[in-house]
């Protein structure tokens, strides 16, 4: 496996401008329980969404954490494979959720042991500037491993799966991917953090899917190898995935000095439900 030069860097937390933005900024904090076994992994993308358009409308920005026990999320460019239909109703047919994002990025497989956090903020002025909230995200998983590790690095790991200039890493082994979305007056950083598990085993997953989406093309997917995914229980001996998403709410708190997490966010499910068909007709 070869790594990029920028990957050899570690994660250094933001300044500046960036700094004064961080100290300034209501976020609200949000972590959604466990998913139900069977439930639609499209809902968490949906809340999201309808949350993105109430922050482009006034409301207050949001970081919110989530897991689901069992889903395999596919990105925009894989569900244009030839076979993509095919492979992930075969993944459904196994039992596991399966739904196509509207997020950047490509396929992520997800379990209990994989946290996903989004930052949810926004643009009144259209002047945003996508690669420093991508460093602003990796600094910000970076700062919450430092109770098991401070060898993050960012830069793309080649052979990973949903790769990108900002994965970041520890030892050239890949455990984050970050993506964005975008709406007119608000927007979404989006980042998976592989915190239990067998991080080989979920890049397997995601290699099979190609072999079966890619219907005999050999372009247009990410070629995803052995040896290039870890958990952070792997790398960095982190016990669990509630204790890096407790360390990771403290970092929020830390990088956000008004930030808070006991005010309840009401988001009706009807309109969740709602907006995850709509997602759903227009992705899927």
């Amino acid at each position: 496996m070869s790594v990029p030069s920028h990957s050899d860097q570690p994660v250094q937390p933001e300044k500046g401008l960036q700094a004064d933005k961080q100290a300034s900024l209501r976020l609200q904090i949000w972590e959604t329980p466990l998913m139900r076994q069977g439930s639609s992994v499209l809902e968490a993308f949906a809340w999201e969404e309808v949350m993105c358009r109430r922050v482009g409308a006034g409301h207050l920005p949001v970081a919110h954490i989530w897991r689901h026990p069992d889903a395999f999320v596919a990105g925009l460019r894989d569900r244009r494979l030839p076979q993509a239909v095919e492979a992930m109703e075969r993944i459904r047919s196994q039992g596991t959720a399966v739904c196509v994002r509207p997020s950047g990025g490509a396929a992520v497989p997800l379990n209990p042991g994989v946290v996903n956090v989004s930052l949810i903020l926004p643009n009144p002025g259209h002047a945003i500037n996508i690669h420093d909230d991508f460093r602003e995200m990796a600094s910000i998983i970076a700062e919450s491993l430092t109770p098991w590790s401070n060898q993050a690095q960012t830069g793309e790991v080649q052979g990973a799966f949903c790769p990108g200039d900002y994965d970041v890493s520890v030892g050239g082994l890949k455990f984050c991917g970050i993506a964005q979305r975008r709406q007119a007056k608000a927007y979404i950083i989006t980042a998976f953090i592989i915190v239990e598990g067998q991080g080989d085993q979920l890049a397997g997953a995601v290699r099979q899917f190609y072999q079966h989406a890619a219907g005999g093309a050999s372009e247009g997917y990410p070629d995803v190898q052995p040896g290039t995914m870890a958990s952070l229980k792997e790398l960095a001996g982190v016990p669990s995935a509630a204790a890096y998403t407790a360390s990771l709410v403290r970092t929020l708190r830390d990088r956000y000095p008004q930030a808070e997490a006991s005010r309840v966010l009401s988001v009706g499910s009807e309109e969740v439900r709602l907006t995850a068909e709509q997602m759903k007709l227009r992705y899927d």
